[in-house]
């Protein structure tokens, strides 16, 4: 798992987390935000709403129509706007605010479990705000990461995202989960892809278990930046 941590670093850098995070409730709702749509839009999204609605206690007395709207061009409005809400009206039945700061004083564990019982909210929304906002040595999962680790045979029998962040817990070394899932999403998004890999371009590809790999037939070349090295929740205001 090392060596694997240590090409990407090589292939695509490494990846340093700012020393100024966002509070989880603004990441958790910018996690929401992310979901089934490209960074670009759902950081438009997630702008869009601060912007006009800066605070949590305005989104929430808003009209959910208002919300859709100013989400819009980050894909499923309705959904995510119900879900917003949802999040928002139940935060504030339970803590009396629209704050999620106790979280600090819990485990990893505890905030996943906390979290996990907000309706809509699953382990890599959870697990995201402990890394992106909390500074937790945390692994999330997403599409990405769950397709490469079952690809280069990091894990087997995971059928899902939450399977494969279960099986990842032990073996991310210390330390690097914030670099490794970094990098693995830009590898996911820029070499193996879903559909029509580049395996050719692969840094692991001596690695890879995956039955049907393509072959390496020339020089590795260190990908320039393009639009897949921004990444939403490194971008959300402290």
């Amino acid at each position: 798992m090392a060596l694997v941590a240590n090409r990407l670093e090589r292939f695509l850098g490494t990846p340093r987390q700012s020393g100024r995070l966002p509070a989880p409730l603004d990441m958790l709702v910018a996690t929401i935000l992310s979901q089934n749509t490209s960074d670009v839009n759902s950081h438009r999204a997630y702008t869009a709403l601060r912007t006009h609605l800066p605070s949590w206690e305005a989104v929430a007395e808003a009209p959910e129509s208002r919300v859709r709207a100013l989400i819009r061009v980050g894909g499923m409005a309705n959904q995510k706007a119900a879900r917003i809400h949802e999040v928002l009206r139940t935060l504030k039945k339970q803590y009396g605010s629209y704050r999620l700061n106790a979280l600090r004083r819990k485990s990893n564990d505890e905030i996943i479990e906390t979290l996990t019982r907000l309706d809509g909210v699953g382990v890599k929304t959870a697990s995201c705000v402990l890394v992106f906002s909390l500074g937790r040595d945390v692994f999330p999962v997403d599409t990405h990461v769950h397709r490469v680790c079952n690809r280069l045979g990091l894990v087997s029998g995971c059928p899902t995202p939450e399977k494969t962040f279960v099986a990842m817990k032990e073996l991310v070394p210390s330390g690097k989960a914030y670099s490794l899932h970094t990098n693995m999403i830009r590898f996911g998004r820029l070499i193996c892809k879903a559909s029509r890999p580049a395996c050719d371009r692969c840094p692991v590809f001596d690695l890879c278990r995956w039955p049907e790999r393509g072959t390496r037939r020339g020089r590795r070349t260190v990908p320039t930046k393009s639009r897949y090295d921004f990444m939403l929740l490194d971008n959300i205001p402290a």
